[in-house]
């Protein structure tokens, strides 16, 4: 499987390759303010199975976990495409919206639900959790 993430106008491009090491729905209030969204969808790929072409600019900045995110964006139409997470140093972020499939798999769990609107209804299928994760990500080590 192979998978390409673009930003809007299409001058940086991620491609992906196998499936996503883990998909997350995160409802911090830094998400919701990077997005412009009530939520944030982000998926984990191993780093060595991703190529990135194109000019990005970066924007570093404290989680609340205390690790560093540095997000990349499009020097051009300014879309957050990827970012890399001090926590997962062999992982790269990469925004699911960025792929734009519908069929894209479905995220296992959810972070900082104390901040999300209730207006979203609940999501039953995915472990919750109302802060940041502990630990691994579900399925690693």
């Amino acid at each position: 499987m192979v998978r390409t993430a673009l930003c809007h106008c299409g001058k940086l491009r991620l491609t992906a390759t196998g499936e996503p090491e883990w998909v997350n729905l995160c409802y911090c209030q830094a998400c919701q303010r990077r997005t412009g969204a009530p939520l944030h969808a982000g998926t984990y790929f191993a780093a060595d199975r991703v190529e990135i072409d194109g000019d990005s600019k970066s924007f570093a900045r404290p989680a609340d976990s205390g690790y560093t995110m540095t997000f990349r964006f499009c020097p051009h139409c300014g879309s957050n495409l990827y970012w890399l997470a001090s926590r997962f140093p062999r992982h790269i972020g990469v925004a699911v919206g960025g792929f734009a499939d519908p069929e894209f798999p479905a995220p296992s769990f959810s972070v900082f639900e104390k901040w999300k609107h209730p207006w979203l209804g609940n999501s039953e299928t995915m472990d919750q959790f109302p802060e940041g994760r502990t630990g691994p990500p579900l399925g690693h080590t």
